[in-house]
């Protein structure tokens, strides 16, 4: 034997006289490990009963309702190099304060007095308008003045053609007289001759007779050149008429081709006008733009765009701001499956990143460090990452959020389902379903509280 041990075989002691089968023997002691155990069934059983409520979780960050209120990078309308910073990284400004001065770099716009020159070039060009507008008004006084003469004048051509036309007719009435006494006064030296011939009139009287005819023959001619002299005057008043009207028609069409000449440049100087007008339009603004501003109240967070000296081109971002205020909300992202169950104004609970948190996913009531919050809106279309994108407003009836959160922060959310017993928990975990489809009271008229399908 080595007696490694101080007990020796030949001392064996009586097991009643052992504590453990003293404790073994008490039949009491069984009674009681039954009794504890029939209590933990009775309580597992009642807790297999208990009311759960499901939940969808998502993992999102702080955001804002507003996309006025969000942080925003302020960008450069033009191309420029920097010249001076007013501000540094952390400072509050308010809207419209200065940041940084912008110098240009575009050789078309170097001439600092580039503005009051393109005033004096606008100037220029509505002095020669006005004066184009002048010419075109003096020329169409002209045009009235021609045609009102030219009417004048054709008024009194009528009046001579008239006039002719009706010193022919008369014309023409003597000419008929005049051959009717010349036909008479031939008559009557034809009786007389033959009188004479017979002896019954003196040689006087038939060379008076003969002397009327001559007369009476000379008053035909000159009767006749009278009414052909009259015709004269009446073509010649046909082609005054005529020659009024080519004459003064060269006049008014040479005054009209002067106006339209004097309306095209008018027009033409116009356009000018608006096109130099639109460039100094441009230059002012321009010019308003060599100086970033703030665009609303807020904290200055990065300077993109470091130095002095440093160029950059047009729409480079120079500066993010941070406003300062801001109607935070969360941005969470619920997968495909679960959309379904999420809907518009439903209570959410919100735990952030860095605040201490004791959370019982089936027991919201008991959870302590969580946050309530209300469906805002629902994406309609998926996100990048697989999921859609859910905005949640505060709910502040239930614990406003802390004053400390800055949009950016992470943060998970579980949105509140359908209470269902622990046991059917369960038995959806373990078979993987799910949570129940329902509709929140108020979504459908009709139905009850919740639906399940």
């Amino acid at each position: 034997m080595l007696n490694i041990t101080n007990n020796h075989l030949g001392k064996i002691k009586r097991l009643e006289t052992s504590t453990s089968f003293q404790f073994v023997k008490d039949k009491n002691h069984f009674f009681k490990l039954d009794r504890i155990l029939y209590i933990i069934a009775l309580v597992f059983l009642i807790f297999m009963f208990l009311p759960w409520t499901q939940f969808v979780t998502g993992r999102g960050q702080v955001t804002t309702l507003s996309p006025s209120n969000r942080p925003q990078t302020i960008e450069s309308a033009i191309a420029g190099r920097i010249e001076e910073w007013y501000v540094n990284e952390g400072d509050y400004v308010e809207k419209g304060d200065t940041i940084v001065h912008i110098k240009e770099i575009k050789d078309k716009y170097f001439d600092p007095d580039l503005i009051n020159r393109t005033e004096n070039q606008v100037e220029a060009k509505k002095q020669t308008f006005n004066s184009y507008t002048s010419k075109v008004r003096s020329l169409n006084f002209q045009i009235n003045a021609l045609k009102e003469t030219r009417d004048l004048k054709l008024e009194q051509a009528q009046n001579k053609l008239k006039q002719a036309k009706l010193k022919v007719q008369s014309d023409s009435i003597d000419l008929q007289a005049a051959k009717t006494q010349l036909t008479i006064a031939e008559r009557q030296f034809d009786r007389f001759d033959k009188l004479y011939d017979e002896g019954l009139k003196a040689l006087t009287e038939l060379e008076n007779k003969r002397v009327k005819l001559q007369e009476s023959q000379a008053k035909k001619i000159a009767q006749e050149n009278k009414l052909l002299s009259s015709k004269n005057e009446l073509i010649n008043a046909k082609i005054e008429i005529s020659s009024i009207k080519a004459s003064y028609q060269d006049k008014i069409s040479k005054a009209e081709s002067e106006r339209f000449t004097a309306l095209s440049s008018k027009f033409d100087t116009e356009a000018g006008i608006n096109k130099l007008e639109n460039e100094l339009t441009n230059y002012q603004v321009r010019r308003g733009l060599n100086y970033v501003t703030a665009p609303q109240n807020g904290y200055i967070n990065q300077a993109i765009q470091k130095g002095i000296g440093e160029t950059f081109k047009e729409g480079a971002e120079i500066i993010s701001i941070v406003p300062s205020q801001n109607d935070l909300a969360v941005e969470t992202f619920v997968s495909p499956r679960d959309l379904p169950l999420i809907h518009k104004g439903e209570e959410i609970r919100i735990i952030f990143d860095g605040w201490p948190v004791i959370f019982f996913s089936g027991w919201p009531n008991l959870s302590y460090g969580t946050y309530g919050g209300e469906v805002f809106a629902i994406e309609r279309n998926i996100s990048k990452n697989g999921k859609y994108r859910v905005l949640i407003k505060p709910d502040n009836s239930f614990k406003e959020w802390p004053e400390a959160i800055r949009p950016g922060m992470g943060s998970r959310t579980f949105a509140l389902l359908k209470d269902v017993p622990v046991w059917y928990e369960i038995w959806r975990q373990i078979n993987g379903f799910p949570p129940d489809y329902y509709v929140p009271q108020g979504k459908n008229s009709g139905k009850d509280n919740k639906k399940t399908k």
